[in-house]
């Protein structure tokens, strides 16, 4: 059974995340809540239904945020206490934030990230399981 992700982008985004639609297909069932093409949009309407379905979704729900710096979207997101929006820009911050910060949003700035990168930076997020013990309390020290 494929995982559920959700992905939304602004203008910004956009074209990134459409390549994103094309990666782990074998894996990922991609839920898109738009944008719908590169035409000028605003990232807080994005984030927030982006956070809408996390809000009443399982346990472990993940998404995918874009926009051109990935800045914006993200501290839109992480607005709502049950979003943990982590900003990545390697591989590696997108292990850790999975390991050490229970992120379940992977942010991506669309016009500074490269799609190989991108693809890196996905898989890690999507197959790096949250680590728990000691960081458990600091992510409920944010989370709840």
């Amino acid at each position: 059974m494929k995982e559920k992700i959700y992905i939304a982008s602004d203008h910004g985004g956009y074209a990134l995340k459409q390549a994103l639609l094309g990666m782990c297909a074998d894996t990922v069932e991609w839920v898109d809540l738009g944008a719908e093409s590169d035409a000028r949009v605003d990232y807080p309407v994005y984030a927030d239904k982006v956070a809408e379905v996390l809000k009443d979704a399982p346990q472990g729900q993940k998404a995918v945020l874009v926009c051109g710096s990935g800045i914006g979207i993200s501290i839109a997101a992480n607005r709502y206490r049950w979003v943990n929006a982590a900003l990545c820009t390697s591989e590696e911050m997108a292990q850790l934030s999975r390991a050490h910060n229970n992120a379940n949003v992977l942010v991506l700035g669309g016009r500074i990230t490269d799609e190989a990168t991108a693809e890196k930076c996905l898989n890690a997020f999507l197959n790096t399981p949250f680590e728990g013990g000691r960081h458990a309390q600091r992510v409920a020290m944010i989370t709840e």
